[in-house]
């Protein structure tokens, strides 16, 4: 069974008070377009990441809310502004890195929050039947392309019953094995 490969580019989700700070009290998340996965989208909202080297301006916010603040960069990204931020999965934060968001109204510190973010599979239970692999397992996927295809190890299965079936992987990993919109990636091993 082969799934989406879709390229997560920089990003960052925010909690409710640093929403709050950043862009004034009473602001809302404004949607831009929706993604993939259900109830998340893009927003206009923007807000410059500032590392100790320099910072990256426009970096756009996904919505709805969150519980954590938090930042995934690409590792290049991450390096270019001085970051060091490990490879983690969304919501492990302890003791990751750090970095300051400036909004049009306001800056938050962070003291952690900034990952890059492990590749990893969205799954409906369905499709994880399917594919022979529970939540938290980890497998290896072949990405076909033009000149550049590649086997990522180290992928991390999501299941729930709230997402909808989709590979993220972020630049770096995109650029290197040259993915295209409509992607396409099958699991070759299950760890």
């Amino acid at each position: 069974m082969k799934f989406i490969v879709e390229t997560s580019a920089r990003h960052v989700h925010v909690t409710e008070q640093d929403l709050k700070t950043l862009f004034g009290e009473g602001h809302e998340l404004t949607k831009k377009k929706d993604l993939s996965q259900p109830g998340q989208y893009a927003c206009e909202e923007r807000v410059t990441v500032v590392g100790p080297k320099k910072e990256l301006a426009n970096v756009s916010i996904l919505g709805p809310c969150r519980k954590a603040t938090q930042v995934e960069l690409s590792a290049t990204d991450a390096r270019s502004i001085g970051i060091s931020a490990p490879v983690r999965e969304s919501g492990d934060l302890a003791g990751s890195g750090a970095c300051k968001l400036v909004g049009p109204c306001g800056e938050v510190e962070l003291s952690e929050g900034v990952i890059v973010a492990k590749r990893h599979i969205h799954l409906t239970p369905e499709d994880a039947d399917k594919l022979g692999v529970k939540d938290k397992d980890e497998v290896w996927v072949r990405i076909d392309t033009d000149g550049r295809s590649a086997i990522l190890g180290d992928v991390v299965c999501r299941v729930s019953s709230s997402y909808a079936t989709a590979m993220h992987i972020d630049t770096d990993e995109s650029n290197a094995v040259g993915c295209g919109r409509d992607q396409l990636g099958e699991i070759v091993t299950v760890k």
